[in-house]
């Protein structure tokens, strides 16, 4: 479990004095007003568009598969929309690491707050059920305001942004855990602690099962939420968060704890996470993250790609 962000000598070499200076360029961005960080990212956004064309090429399959009747017309402009939120979510992630707690509390709103504290009250952990949307980094930052958590993370092969990643999001986490240490996850649910689950992407073959994903009928999904909400005696909460269409704040909503789950059966809890997932993306479909290749892994081996 890692509780601190470890600066070290290594982090001063003159192979990254160009990403510290990018970061201090960066940082300048705080001064600005919320709204116009947002105009200037839905602007790299477009940029992007027409810089990184294998991104947009699987963005737009993705959309292609799940929303096969929406009109083309209509899925062009949500991908349009999608890269130009993305854009945008280079500066969720930079003011939920940097933000100040006061400017935090300015650009938030919370919902069902009280769903959490009355799971914990009666002396169990909570599963935050969210996707990977792409406001999440502020999701994270804001839910902790009022019941600071422990945050699940990938650990990032560069020393620099690994510090900057873990000293960001230890400001509304009491901890983190690496993504594949189940163990210390139960740990930290027996102990009426909160963490964060996603099951929204593709992570192979392995443990997943091939259930429907919006308009894919066999998409690999994940079974881990039933393991885990069995092994930490936890509850699960969907969780929600949105950056709001006035670009000028965030607004969080934990909901109630699911009945019956974990279930008998981890295939049917899986599909009704599945569910769970279509609504929350379905709230603000364009700031989902659709750059990601879903559906990659297909049932069987020899099957042709979708992409």
């Amino acid at each position: 479990m890692v509780t601190a962000a470890q600066f070290s000598l290594q982090l001063c070499h003159p192979r990254y004095w160009l990403l510290w200076l990018g970061i201090g360029l960066m940082k300048l961005t705080m001064l600005l007003p919320m709204r116009l960080q947002m105009k200037l990212g839905a602007g790299i956004g477009r940029l992007a568009m027409k810089l990184v064309k294998s991104r947009v090429k699987t963005a737009k399959r993705n959309l292609e598969l799940c929303f096969p009747e929406m009109p083309k017309d209509e899925r062009e402009q949500l991908l349009v929309r999608n890269f130009e939120e993305t854009g945008k979510a280079i500066f969720d992630t930079l003011n939920a690491w940097w933000w100040s707690d006061s400017r935090i509390h300015k650009h938030m709103t919370i919902k069902g707050q009280e769903h959490v504290e009355q799971t914990i009250d009666a002396g169990q952990g909570v599963i935050l059920f969210a996707v990977h949307c792409l406001p999440l980094e502020m999701g994270a930052r804001i839910f902790g305001q009022f019941q600071p958590g422990v945050g699940v993370y990938r650990p990032h092969n560069n020393p620099v942004l690994e510090y900057l990643q873990v000293k960001g999001r230890l400001r509304s986490n009491k901890a983190l855990v690496p993504k594949r240490d189940l163990r210390q996850m139960v740990r930290c649910l027996r102990s009426k602690d909160v963490i964060w689950y996603t099951a929204d992407q593709d992570f192979g073959r392995s443990s997943a099962v091939f259930i429907p994903f919006f308009g894919v009928k066999e998409a690999a999904t994940i079974t881990g939420g039933t393991t885990l909400a069995k092994l930490g005696k936890a509850r699960v909460l969907p969780f929600f968060v949105k950056r709001n269409e006035d670009d000028r704040g965030y607004t969080i909503e934990v909901m109630p704890p699911l009945d019956n789950f974990p279930g008998e059966n981890e295939l049917e809890d899986a599909i009704r996470g599945n569910g769970i997932i279509e609504e929350i993306i379905a709230r603000s479909p364009a700031q989902y993250m659709w750059l990601h290749r879903r559906f990659k892994t297909r049932p069987n081996e020899e099957d042709a790609s979708l992409y």
